[in-house]
């Protein structure tokens, strides 16, 4: 039996872009702390050039295209001109997600099942550039049989529901929410697709994800800038990538 690949890290660094234009001016860079994360274990860099570009912005990203010695992630929403620029910056991988300007933060997944064609058009124009497309959406078995049947070849499963429900102490909510992921993971691995996780991650929530064996990448920022403040932004991705190995440690002894 093949032994289990590690789980990649991506760090998402918007909000670190946000306490900067809270203030104004160039500190703290993005960049920078993309330089740190990859330092401590990173295996990838995720940003979200936004409509309203509330946190990175254009030269964001471009910056981050032209240093880093790993993959760049752009997540954006399907418009024209996300795609455009897309297409022209060419990062490694682009994360379409559902975007409102109303909303905090990136409240649900992409509803692929009503936009099909739309996003077959997004999808087919970002990999004829050479660019790797994921959607983000929640673990339903109609979602991802509508992400498999427009081409994506990846899929991130939204993890808020559940981990919302962990810091609410809600049990029964929370072991609800995860069986809906294994059962949403194990049918997009089926479905060929490569399946990645993320949202509201800590390290309990993302040791315990790390357990499961199709899921081969989580994308985590906010909360690694918030521990960033009280144990330094490397040592708390160090502590992250210390948990997820743990349980994919754990995942491949019960494999055996």
């Amino acid at each position: 039996m093949p032994a289990l690949a590690p789980i990649r890290l991506g760090i998402n660094v918007d909000h670190v872009a946000t306490l900067r234009n809270a203030r104004g001016g160039k500190h703290p860079d993005p960049l920078k702390a993309a330089e740190i994360a990859i330092a401590a274990g990173a295996d990838g860099i995720t940003a979200h050039l936004r409509e309203d570009r509330r946190h990175i912005v254009d030269e964001d990203v471009v910056r981050l295209k032209a240093h880093l010695k790993r993959p760049l992630n752009l997540e954006m929403a399907a418009t024209p001109e996300m795609v455009e620029i897309a297409c022209k910056l060419h990062p490694h991988a682009a994360c379409i997600v559902p975007e409102r300007r109303t909303e905090r933060t990136t409240e649900g997944g992409l509803d692929v099942a009503g936009q099909r064609e739309a996003l077959r058009a997004a999808v087919g124009r970002l990999a004829g550039a050479g660019i790797r497309v994921s959607l983000f959406i929640a673990a339903e078995a109609v979602q991802i049989a509508a992400a498999s049947a427009i081409g994506a070849p990846v899929i991130e499963i939204h993890t808020g529901a559940w981990c919302d429900a962990l810091v609410a102490g809600d049990v029964t909510a929370a072991a609800a929410e995860f069986d809906r992921i294994v059962r949403g993971a194990a049918l997009a691995a089926e479905a060929g697709l490569e399946v990645h996780a993320g949202h509201g991650l800590d390290f309990v929530s993302a040791e315990k994800i790390a357990t499961l064996p199709e899921i081969v990448e989580l994308n985590i920022g906010h909360f690694l800038i918030g521990e960033a403040v009280f144990e330094g932004l490397g040592d708390a991705i160090r502590h992250m990538r210390t948990a997820m190995d743990r349980g994919r440690g754990r995942a491949a002894g019960q494999k055996s």
